[in-house]
C-alpha cells in the first residue's frame, strides 16, 4: 500500500503508541508483507533518535517448529526473544499473517508447550513494564488472510483497518485522545464498585471487581483499541454465560461456547464449534479455568466480528472475558499460559450491571 495513512499510522505508533525518545532500543517485530508499514516506521523511529531492531520472521517457520521441533526445542525461549526482553526498551509487534489457518492442524497439546515457553519471557516483560523499564504496542497490517476471515476483499479489509484506527483523519492522535478522555470518564465512575451482573439470553453471571483497577485501554498497547478493562477477584465469578460471537485461538474457530461458573472456576464448557480444543486449552494448566479479563468494547468503528481479536473484543456495546492470565496492574493474581478473549454479544438485548446501577443496555452505555 502507498497511502498517507501509512505515514499517520506510522507517526500514531512511535510518538502516541510508544512515545519514542532519544536513545531507546525498540524491536519491531513483522513479516515481510508489512513492508510498507515497516519502513515507514523504521524511518520514524530514526528521526526521533531511538535504535530500530527489526525481527522480521516468515510466518511459515512457527508451524515448522511446531511439527518438526523436539520438546527441548519447543520447551527453551530463543535467545534472541530473551536478549530483547531483558534490553529492549519498547516493543512493536506488526500482525501480518497472509494464512490465519497455518496452526489448524497443530496438536494443542505442542502449542501449550511453546506458549508456556514464552509465559516465562512475558514474565520478565510485565515485571520490566511495571517497573517503567518497557512498553509495548501490537497492531495489525492488512492482507488476504485477514481479509478472507472477514468476508471482504483486501481493499474493503484496508479501509475497515483504516477507519478503526481513526487514520483517515488528519490528525488520528487527537481522535485517539478524544476517545481517551471519554473512557476515563467511565473508568473514574467504576472506582470502588463492587459487583458485576452480566444478564443476556443463556447468560446470568455474576463477579466481583471489589478492590480491582480498571485500565482505560485508549489505543497505546493495542492499536486499534477502545475498551477499559480489569481482572475480575478470582473466586467470584459465579453462575452460566455464552460467547455466541465466533473466537479465533491458535488457529482454531471456536463458535457458541457455553461456560458455567461456581466459586470462579469453569465446571462446564461446551461449543457448538471446537468443544474438544476448548477443553484441552481449558485443561492447559491450573489457572486456565478461572478468569483473568473483564472489559468493556468500546470502539463505535468496529461493528461486525473480523475473527481477530485484536478488533473483535473492541466491539462498541459487548464485553469479553478472558480466561486464564490476569494482568497484575489490574490486582489481578491468575496465573496461566492461556489468555483466551471471548466475546458476549449484548447490543440487540442484554444488561450489565454494576452494584445497583444498570450500566449497559442493548450494546448502550447509560452511565
Amino acid at each position: 500500500m502507498h497511502d498517507i495513512r501509512i505515514e499517520r499510522w506510522a507517526h500514531t505508533l512511535v510518538h502516541y503508541c510508544l512515545y519514542l525518545k532519544s536513545g531507546d532500543i525498540v524491536s519491531i517485530h513483522a513479516t515481510p508483507v508489512a513492508a510498507p508499514l515497516l519502513e515507514a516506521v523504521y524511518r520514524e523511529v530514526l528521526r526521533v533518535g531511538a535504535y530500530p531492531v527489526p525481527v522480521i520472521s516468515l510466518e511459515s517457520l512457527e508451524e515448522i517448529l511446531l511439527r518438526d521441533g523436539n520438546d527441548e526445542q519447543l520447551s527453551r525461549p530463543s535467545p534472541i526473544a530473551s536478549m530483547l526482553a531483558e534490553k529492549a526498551t519498547a516493543r512493536l509487534f506488526i500482525e501480518s499473517d497472509t494464512n490465519t489457518k497455518s496452526l489448524t492442524t497443530i496438536d494443542p497439546s505442542r502449542a501449550a508447550m511453546l506458549r508456556k515457553a514464552r509465559f516465562t519471557l512475558s514474565e520478565t516483560l510485565r515485571k520490566r513494564e511495571r517497573a517503567g523499564e518497557y512498553r509495548w504496542c501490537i497492531t495489525l497490517y492488512p492482507t488476504t488472510g485477514y481479509a478472507q476471515d472477514t468476508d471482504m476483499s483486501l481493499n474493503e479489509f484496508e479501509e475497515f483497518v483504516f477507519d478503526a484506527c481513526f487514520l483517515n483523519a488528519t490528525d488520528p492522535i487527537a481522535r485517539w485522545q478524544e476517545l481517551s478522555k471519554q473512557q476515563q470518564r467511565l473508568v473514574d465512575w467504576l472506582k470502588g464498585r463492587e459487583q458485576v451482573h452480566i444478564k443476556a439470553e443463556g447468560t446470568d453471571l455474576t463477579l466481583s471487581i471489589k478492590d480491582r483497577i480498571f485500565i482505560n485501554s485508549d489505543g497505546k498497547r493495542n492499536f486499534p483499541s477502545g475498551e477499559f478493562f480489569t481482572s475480575p477477584v478470582e473466586n467470584s465469578a459465579h453462575g452460566v454465560i455464552k460467547f455466541e460471537l465466533p473466537t479465533v485461538y491458535d488457529g482454531h474457530n471456536v463458535e457458541g461456547i457455553r461456560l458455567v461458573f461456581q466459586e470462579g472456576k469453569v465446571i462446564e464448557a461446551s461449543a457448538r464449534q471446537g468443544q474438544d480444543f476448548l477443553l484441552q486449552m481449558i485443561n492447559m494448566d491450573e489457572g486456565a479455568r478461572y478468569l483473568g479479563e473483564f472489559a468493556f468494547g468500546n470502539n463505535t468503528r468496529i461493528t461486525h466480528t473480523t475473527k481477530n481479536i485484536l478488533f473483535d473484543e473492541k466491539i462498541g456495546g459487548t464485553v469479553h472475558l478472558a480466561l486464564g492470565a490476569s494482568y497484575p496492574e489490574t490486582g489481578g493474581l491468575n496465573k496461566s499460559a492461556l489468555h483466551w478473549d471471548m466475546i458476549c454479544e449484548l447490543r440487540n438485548a442484554g444488561e450489565v450491571w454494576i452494584d445497583d446501577t444498570l450500566f449497559l443496555k442493548d450494546g448502550k452505555l447509560l452511565v
